[in-house]
């Protein structure tokens, strides 16, 4: 308790006292207090508890324009922290969110990707909290990025796509296939894609990505004669793009086209076979053939840049024709 409330003076006094002066405060407040007993009291009803400033920050996130997983995943993170930590939001320091952090990864033994994801979303908290005055100084500042090894990860090869496209049972498959390969988009998008979103004319479909936002994307000549035939094919009048294959015939789910992608993998012997691997080769091959990163970025529906040049992974045969042309 002493120590809780030694923080909280030195929070207030922050923005008064500079370095040398904070440390001897910290002195002071240290001595002041040695032999004083500290009873804690049941907060009133007008002091924050951690749920209600919770409750305010995803508030804040939902107007932001964050979608409902978004904010699921940071209820969910900073809920864990609160609960490990165990300290009102105001008495939480530096030293606490290293100690659980520490303690998480030791325990669920969680890559570094994961622990960098939960200090970015606790740094959003404090950040806002810091913002909006609930707090001087936020303590996730001195906690830096946690770096992580960047590896190559895998595209689908042309034989891989032509593999899939040859051995798929049924026009649906066949056009799920090609929307992937040719669109880029991520496959929550498709699934939510009705029949009446498609103008086959101009080759293209409005969908709505990642904060709701909407972005246009456009397929080749290949997917829209595979579409056009499996939706010929069809007898049912559900306005979903695509559908289950027997009656009752309800939309596809994210979960079902994985499951579907994984067991074509299997058979065919194509590692990792999954809807976002699509994506990634769909960037990787723009790249390559030279299309601005600025458009793929758009394409693809990024809000920043850094998150586009990751998708993108230039082949190295060519780096080493390129070397041979400019260098060699």
């Amino acid at each position: 308790m002493k120590n809780e409330l030694i923080t909280e003076i030195e929070q207030a006094m922050l923005k008064r006292l500079d370095n040398a002066g904070l440390q001897a405060l910290h002195q002071v407040l240290i001595n002041v207090f040695k032999n004083v007993i500290i009873t804690s009291i049941t907060a009133t009803d007008n002091e924050m508890t951690n749920d209600n400033i919770l409750s305010e920050f995803l508030s804040a996130k939902r107007i932001e324009g964050c979608s409902e997983k978004s904010l699921n995943y940071y209820c969910k993170t900073i809920t864990a922290a609160m609960d490990g930590i165990d300290k009102n939001f105001k008495h939480i320091t530096t030293d606490d969110l290293r100690a659980y952090l520490t303690d998480y990864q030791t325990e669920k033994k969680s890559s570094k990707v994961t622990m960098d994801n939960i200090r970015r979303i606790l740094s959003s908290f404090f950040s806002w909290l810091e913002d909006e005055d609930y707090i001087i100084k936020s303590p996730v500042r001195r906690i830096h990025k946690v770096k992580t090894s960047k590896t190559i990860k895998e595209t689908y090869t042309d034989e891989n796509l032509e593999l899939m496209r040859d051995n798929c049972e049924n026009l649906r498959d066949l056009a799920i296939i090609d929307m992937l390969a040719s669109t880029g988009m991520r496959v929550g998008e498709m699934v939510l894609l009705n029949r009446n979103d498609i103008d086959f004319n101009e080759r293209e479909c409005v969908v709505i990505g990642k904060g709701d936002k909407e972005r246009m994307v456009y397929f080749d000549a290949r997917t829209k004669l595979h579409l056009q035939n499996y939706l010929a094919s069809r007898t049912d009048s559900d306005p979903a793009l695509f559908v289950s294959l027997r009656s009752p015939y309800k939309r596809l789910t994210i979960g079902a086209i994985e499951l579907r992608l994984r067991e074509m993998g299997r058979k065919l012997g194509i590692s990792k076979v999954h809807p976002h691997k699509f994506r990634r080769t769909l960037a990787t091959m723009a790249i390559d053939k030279g299309m601005p990163i600025e458009q793929l970025q758009r394409l693809l529906g990024h809000q920043r840049i850094d998150t586009t040049l990751q998708y993108a992974m230039v082949k190295q045969s060519n780096v080493k024709l390129a070397h041979r042309k400019y260098i060699g």
